[in-house]
């Protein structure tokens, strides 16, 4: 049982070196897709990702409450790769009631973060205890420049915060670039 985080940029070649991971770690392989199929792009990246994936892996579209599928998971599979936790942070916080992003509320924003947070540890700490091995893709938003408007700022600030906290649990993390696996812990 292995816990591994896989992070980078954009087209950087995450998700295919996450499937490839788990491929090696387990047989029987769930896969947790965390986007939303709010409009056609995003439909269309949905397609092209269930198509690159083995038909044979049971696919499970959740982005809240991810810790509470795992142990119904558990009992037919060995595996989960979650596809990604910065789309699950991003829908956390498009979904959270009466926060004005144009001029969000400091403590509405602590509250989405610790809430993600939570939500983190506790994806890690259910995998843990099913003794399934996880692979969970994440993007590395936080080396450009600071974003100008305070969505964004809040997006990019909460996402680091649970990478950040992914990875201290994780028993493994890998940074891609340019398709390219750097082993970081």
């Amino acid at each position: 049982m292995k816990i591994v985080l896989v992070t980078g940029g954009a087209r950087s070649g995450k998700s295919t070196f996450g499937e490839k991971y788990i491929a090696e770690l387990a047989s029987r392989i769930a896969y947790i897709a965390t986007a939303i199929p709010f409009d056609d792009e995003m439909k269309s990246r949905i397609k092209h990702h269930r198509g690159s994936r083995p038909q044979e892996w049971t696919t499970v579209e959740k982005y809240f409450e991810i810790d509470r599928v795992i142990p119904s998971i558990a009992f037919e599979h060995d595996g989960i790769i979650l596809d990604c936790v910065t789309l699950m942070v991003s829908n956390m916080m498009l979904e959270a009631p009466d926060v004005d992003w144009e001029n969000p509320d400091p403590a509405k924003v602590n509250e989405i973060q610790d809430a993600a947070i939570a939500h983190a540890k506790a994806i890690v700490e259910a995998l843990k205890a099913s003794k399934m091995s996880g692979v969970l893709i994440t993007n590395e938003i936080g080396m450009g420049i600071v974003p100008e408007n305070p969505m964004a700022r809040a997006f990019r600030d909460i996402a680091g915060r649970v990478n950040q906290t992914i990875a201290s649990m994780s028993d493994e993390v890998w940074l891609l670039v340019s398709g390219i696996p750097v082993k970081i812990k």
